[in-house]
């Protein structure tokens, strides 16, 4: 399968979201190498961790997720973003980002999953 061994970052403010998603994700292959629930830790693991993909949720905590988004954009990271409620207004900087609208299914996930990754190289 294209996304077993691929190293992915989880950003997600609920944990039991968090969860549910890391198991989605090591039942899918993958390798969870980090989990953050907050921007600060968010960027600093997007910044130095050795990722293939990121799954980031775009509200954390009543704020945005797109310093983290920046930075995996400036280290070629390929990522989508997981979200209850969408897009604010002035986001056009992430409009070509998979949006997966929550809640979804696995399969949703693994099939957004694989087209960042192929479209990344």
């Amino acid at each position: 399968m294209a996304l077993r061994n691929k190293r992915v970052l989880i950003v997600e403010d609920e944990m039991l979201v968090a969860m549910t998603l890391e198991d989605t994700l090591l039942d899918l292959g993958m390798e969870v190498v980090g989990t953050a629930m907050h921007l600060a830790p968010a960027i600093e693991m997007a910044g130095r961790c050795e990722l293939d993909v990121a799954v980031l949720d775009i509200n954390l905590h009543g704020g945005r997720s797109y310093p983290v988004a920046d930075v995996l954009i400036r280290r070629g990271i390929p990522f989508i973003f997981a979200t209850g409620y969408g897009h604010a207004e002035g986001d056009e900087a992430y409009a070509g980002i998979p949006v997966l609208t929550k809640p979804y299914r696995p399969v949703d996930l693994a099939q957004a999953l694989v087209l960042v990754l192929a479209a990344a190289g």
